[in-house]
């Protein structure tokens, strides 16, 4: 009787792990067919915007997701795009965060119908070879300091040969980032005031305008800050469609 006892137990559990694993499958199964749904229709906003990217990476958080089905409303979607391309300009990695998201079944699944997100968070980075390549200043380096633009370029200037050190900042509207030198001098040593009113002639030379490539999902830039990696960039949307 003992034997049989542990064996039907033995079985149970079995077929409990059976189910288990039937389930888990299924809801994996579920959750890319709806992460293959949304990347399709990022992918269609992208080729409207006259935009080339990498294909979507897209991310349905949350488990179980079937029980999300259910609900019909889903935390959080990520969509990564890649080499985010448009008018001379890369954004190496475009990082949205569709938060609040609602979608029946049928529209994650097949694309037929609405898919709407409450709010939409992106983040990208201008990565300082381009804008190097903006500015177009042979010798120029570019990089972070105390959140300010620092930039060493080598000039000769009324016959000297000096190493200019510039400070810029940056700001967004619309979708553009502008830097603006606010400062420049030269390395290590005051400037004689002939020769600074010769650097300060090179200030707009620095300044530039980035017109970003257009964001998906209706984003409007928000924020920009300056990073060791490049020029961050934030942006977000309220109330969007994403497909529908």
């Amino acid at each position: 009787m003992a034997r049989r006892g542990r064996r039907t137990a033995v079985t149970l559990t079995v077929v409990v792990a059976v189910l288990v694993a039937l389930l888990v499958a299924a809801d994996r199964v579920g959750a890319w067919a709806a992460e293959r749904v949304v990347a399709e229709k990022v992918s269609q906003e992208i080729g409207q915007l006259d935009v080339s990217a990498s294909e979507p990476e897209v991310t349905i958080a949350g488990f179980p997701f079937l029980t999300q089905v259910g609900d019909g409303r889903y935390d959080e979607i990520r969509v990564l795009l890649r080499d985010v391309s448009a008018k001379g300009i890369t954004l190496p990695e475009l990082d949205i965060r569709a938060r609040g998201v609602r979608a029946d079944l049928n529209a994650l699944m097949s694309g037929e119908g609405p898919i709407t997100a409450d709010h939409v968070l992106g983040t990208a980075t201008v990565g300082y070879t381009s804008v190097r390549e903006l500015i177009d200043q042979p010798g120029l380096q570019i990089s972070e300091a105390d959140g300010k633009l620092r930039m060493r370029l080598p000039l000769r200037v009324a016959g000297q040969e000096v190493t200019a050190v510039a400070t810029g900042e940056v700001s967004a509207a619309d979708s553009r980032v502008r830097i603006d030198v606010t400062d420049i001098r030269t390395d290590g040593v005051e400037a004689p005031p002939q020769l600074q009113r010769l650097l300060d002639g090179y200030k707009s030379r620095l300044s530039t305008e980035i017109a970003l490539p257009p964001l998906p999902m209706r984003m409007r830039i928000e924020g920009v800050q300056v990073r060791y990696e490049g020029i961050a960039v934030t942006a977000s949307a309220q109330g969007v469609p994403i497909a529908g």
